[in-house]
C-alpha cells in the first residue's frame, strides 16, 4: 500500500461499498485517509450505514461496518467513516485533487470500481462475486458542460443481457485519476450514450454546491484543498487534440491511406485477432459487415479503413476504439500522427 506523498491509483485502497439493509446496492470508493472512504452520494443516500470491502479473495483482504458520515447529495458525494481499521493499515495520505480544464485536449483517465458485468459464477470463490474493473479511457472535458460532469469513454462492456440495467451498475463511486491526481467521480451511465460511455463528477463542480460546512469536512477529512488551491491536472495543458477525420473523401487513393494503415498494423492490440474482433464489436456493425476482410493483417486494415471512409464518422470510432484498446504508446502515438497529416484531405 502506498504511503504519504505517493500518487496515483492503489488498489489497495479502492473499496467495494456494501449498502447495510440493502443487499442489492452496491458502489464504489476510495480511501482517502485512515478512517474515511469517498463515494458516491446516490450510493448510500438513505442508509445509516454501510461496508466497506478491501482486496477482496486476496491476501490483505478486510472489511468494515462504515457509518455515512457525510452526504453532499447536490455534488453526488459522500464520505464514509470506518468503524474498524486493523492494525497495520493506518498512515494513510489522502490524494492529490486536480481540475480538468475547459479546452481542447485530450486526457487520460483510469478508475477502478466493481461494475454488475464483473459479476462472476465460477472460480474457487463461494458463490457468486464481482470481480474488480480497471477502466481506462480517454476524457472528452467539453462534453457535458451544462451537467458538470467528465465525458469517459472506456471499452464497452460485453453485450447487456439485460438491458433494462446497465453494466455499469456499482461504478459509482470510483475515483477518476488523471496525472497522478483525481479529476472526478464515477456517477452515472447515461445508456442513451452507449455502452461506451460514462459520466464522472468534475473535482472542481463538487464545490458549486458544497455548503461552507460540507466544504470543510471535506477538506478536513478527504483532504480536498480549499477552491483557490485546486490546481490543473498534469498534462491537462499543451496536449494534441485527437484529429477528426469525418470529412475525408471516400474515394482517397489508396497511397493516402498508406501511413495510416502502417501505422494501425504495427499496435500491438490489432495484431491479433481477438484485439481486432474487440475493436470492430465496438464501432458501427456496417463496418464489419461491408469490409472485405482478408486474412494478411495488412490488406484486412486497408478494407477496414477503405469501409470507414464510406460510413462518415466511423473512420474516428474505429481510431478511438484502438486508443483504448491498446492505451498509451508510442504505437498509439504514431496512428494520431498519421491521422493528424491525412486531415489535409478532409473538404
Amino acid at each position: 500500500m502506498r504511503g504519504p506523498g505517493e500518487e496515483g491509483l492503489d488498489a489497495a485502497r479502492v473499496a467495494e461499498v456494501l449498502v447495510e439493509g440493502n443487499p442489492g446496492r452496491r458502489g464504489s470508493g476510495y480511501r482517502v485517509g485512515d478512517g474515511w472512504v469517498l463515494t458516491a452520494a446516490h450510493v448510500v443516500a438513505g442508509a445509516a450505514s454501510a461496508r466497506v470491502r478491501f482486496d477482496a479473495d486476496r491476501p490483505g483482504e478486510w472489511d468494515s461496518p462504515a457509518r455515512v458520515a457525510l452526504e453532499a447529495e447536490a455534488a453526488d458525494v459522500a464520505l464514509l467513516e470506518i468503524e474498524r481499521v486493523p492494525a497495520g493499515r493506518t498512515g494513510i495520505a489522502p490524494p492529490r485533487y486536480a481540475a480538468a480544464p475547459d479546452a481542447d485536449v485530450v486526457l487520460t483517465f483510469s478508475a477502478m470500481g466493481f461494475p454488475r458485468f464483473k459479476l462472476r459464477a465460477d472460480g474457487d470463490a463461494p458463490g457468486r462475486y464481482r470481480d474488480s474493473c480497471h477502466a481506462t479511457g480517454t476524457v472528452s472535458v467539453l462534453s457535458n458542460l451544462r451537467e458538470g460532469t467528465l465525458e469517459l469513454a472506456v471499452a464497452a462492456p460485453p453485450a447487456d443481457t439485460e438491458p433494462h440495467r446497465s453494466p455499469w451498475e456499482g461504478m459509482s463511486g470510483a475515483a477518476v485519476w488523471c496525472g497522478g491526481a483525481v479529476i472526478g467521480m464515477v456517477s452515472a451511465h447515461h445508456r442513451s450514450d452507449g455502452l461506451g460511455r460514462l459520466a464522472a463528477r468534475r473535482v472542481e463542480r463538487w464545490y458549486e454546491s458544497f455548503t461552507a460546512a460540507e466544504a470543510e469536512r471535506f477538506q478536513r477529512y478527504a483532504g480536498l484543498p480549499p477552491r483557490a488551491a485546486l490546481g490543473l491536472a498534469d498534462g491537462a495543458e499543451g496536449r494534441r487534440p485527437v484529429t477528426g477525420l469525418a470529412g475525408l473523401p471516400s474515394d482517397l487513393p489508396l497511397r493516402e491511406l498508406s501511413e495510416l494503415v502502417d501505422a494501425l498494423t504495427a499496435v500491438p492490440a490489432l495484431r491479433s485477432g481477438n484485439g481486432m474482433a474487440l475493436v470492430l464489436d465496438s464501432i458501427s456493425d456496417r463496418v464489419a459487415a461491408n469490409s472485405p476482410r482478408d486474412p494478411r493483417l495488412r490488406m484486412d486494415v486497408y478494407g477496414i479503413v477503405r469501409t470507414c471512409l464510406r460510413y462518415p464518422g466511423t473512420l474516428d470510432q474505429l481510431l478511438e476504439a484502438v486508443r483504448l484498446l491498446e492505451g498509451p504508446s508510442p504505437e498509439v502515438d504514431r496512428v494520431d500522427g498519421a491521422a493528424a497529416r491525412l486531415a489535409r484531405f478532409r473538404g
